[in-house]
């Protein structure tokens, strides 16, 4: 009779674990799901993504803010070239494909908000 009984709470468990599991990966794989970002390059174009985009005054105004915001999404973060110790904003020189091209954006990191440097192609 022991036996049954833990077989029974070992499937009452196991059932509410299997539950949970499907809410939350349903919930990871949906479009406005949760984003796990687990390596560096991820955790910080994340955090740039949620602030908001400044242009400083030598800023190329030729270049829109769509490529800007595609460098965020997608974009390689070379930190061996970035300035991510200094104080307040980190610079980030971040790099991408764009149309068979090499594309490079310097953006500084703030607490508040992201300035964008410049776009240079490579």
């Amino acid at each position: 009779m022991a036996f049954l009984r833990r077989l029974g709470w070992y499937l009452v468990g196991l059932s509410i674990g299997i539950i949970f599991l499907v809410f939350f990966l349903k919930k990871k794989s949906g479009e406005n799901g949760i984003d796990f970002c687990y390596f560096p390059n991820c955790r910080v174009l994340k955090d740039m993504r949620s602030k908001p985009v400044v242009f400083s005054e030598e800023f190329n105004q030729e270049k829109d803010t769509l490529l800007i915001r595609s460098f965020l999404m997608d974009g390689d973060i070379d930190f061996g070239k970035s300035d991510t110790k200094s104080e307040p904003c980190k610079t980030y020189i971040i790099s991408q494909s764009v149309e068979g091209k090499e594309m490079i954006l310097t953006a500084k990191n703030c607490k508040d908000q992201v300035i964008a440097f410049n776009v240079a192609t490579n």
